[in-house]
């Protein structure tokens, strides 16, 4: 099976910089060209969900019901004891937060998808790691300090079986036999990222993490104290999600959108900072068999639902989305063969600058779609 091999630049750490007690943070975590709106107090809640329940239901009632929601219960001791040791991981002196990322590797501590000199930086440490199957795990794992390797080994190993525990009900809905759903995720790769927002003197200048998509089928998301940073984008509006205490959070990633045939989309998300409390959090990301494809499940493509999306190997896929910068728009593979030309104007100072622009489009009384020469009679993309 081929590693995922990235090139990444190395940046200061965060912690480090928010301890010098700055007036004025550095330019290049200034970042002007984020949309600080958000949505006022009355705007509709984030659904909350009893996992146990779901779970143990035989009602299908209540079953469909639930799964419309997305905010899953914690229960588990482990939990707390995964809050305790992130802490006391960021708490380290960082000459003891000796896992560094090496050259080509995500797995350590630091940032992703730094790929410039010029890239604005995030306000934010993490630690990422490759945690199932046991034959991805990098050395720098074996070299974590017992009590946080142990931890961590629980930890995703409840995550995982309650990711697949919504992942087949996630099918059932759907009507994706149990048997696909399995054969796609069961044995697919796990990761997790430890994260850090230091308290920041400018907080409406940063990012703690750009807007983004996750490229995984799962995001399950554990908040390690109260303060609230996490945003998601709705209907064009940021929401803030408050911390509910003894609860997941939970996103649907690139890689269920594609699964579905774009019924469940991706959500956008993003971290803002305090300027008085620190935020950590511990993203855990349920992904694909890495040799594995990735495309519409069968189960949903007929001849009048054509798939939406290619297919495309697991490995090329996660390359794709590791070796670009982090950027609001979705890292997802669709049948189109010529794309769209996302462009600008810009202005000068001295001349005006004047254009005729005519634009050719589709019949409106028409139905606008995959062209059926681009598409096989079993439903799968040329």
């Amino acid at each position: 099976m081929g590693e995922i091999e990235v090139k990444h630049m190395k940046v200061p750490s965060v912690q480090e910089l928010a301890k010098k007690k700055l007036v004025t943070i550095p330019s290049r975590y200034v970042r002007d060209d984020q949309d600080r709106s958000i949505a006022t107090s009355n705007y509709k809640q984030v659904p909350v969900i009893d996992m146990q329940r779901l779970i143990n239901s035989n009602d299908h009632d209540f079953i469909n019901l639930e799964l419309n929601k997305l905010h899953f219960a914690a229960k588990d001791w482990v939990v707390e004891k995964m809050k305790h040791e992130t802490k006391k991981f960021f708490d380290l002196p960082l000459k003891e937060k000796k896992f560094e990322q090496s050259s080509g590797d995500i797995d350590g501590f630091g940032q992703l998808f730094v790929v410039s000199d010029e890239q604005k930086l995030d306000w934010a440490d993490l630690f990422y790691l490759k945690t199932s199957p046991t034959y991805l795990r990098k050395p720098i794992f074996s070299k974590l300090y017992l009590s946080l390797r142990e931890t961590i080994e629980e930890y995703t190993e409840e995550i995982k079986e309650l990711s697949m525990k919504v992942l087949k009900l996630l099918g059932k809905a759907l009507g994706i036999d149990e048997e696909e759903v399995k054969s796609v995720f069961e044995e697919g790769m796990q990761s997790m990222r430890m994260n850090y927002y230091p308290p920041c003197p400018q907080p409406n200048k940063v990012m703690g993490l750009t807007p983004h998509l996750d490229a995984t089928c799962l995001t399950i998301l554990l908040q390690a104290n109260e303060t609230q940073g996490l945003q998601i984008r709705k209907d064009g509006i940021w929401i803030p999600i408050e911390p509910l205490p003894n609860a997941f959070i939970v996103n649907v990633g690139d890689a269920f959108e594609i699964f579905s045939n774009g019924i469940y989309r991706s959500i956008e998300h993003r971290s803002v900072v305090s300027s008085e409390k620190e935020r950590i959090s511990v993203a855990t990301f349920q992904s694909p068999r890495l040799d594995g494809l990735l495309g519409p499940s069968s189960s949903l493509v007929t001849v009048d639902n054509p798939p939406k999306f290619k297919n495309i190997g697991v490995t090329e896929y996660y390359k794709g989305f590791f070796t670009r910068e982090l950027v609001g728009k979705s890292y997802i593979l669709s049948n189109e063969i010529y794309k769209s030309i996302e462009h600008r104007s810009v202005v000068n100072s001295d001349k005006e600058r004047i254009s005729v622009a005519t634009f050719q489009s589709p019949r409106l009384d028409g139905i606008l779609g995959p062209s059926s020469s681009l598409v096989t009679r079993g439903g799968t993309p040329s």
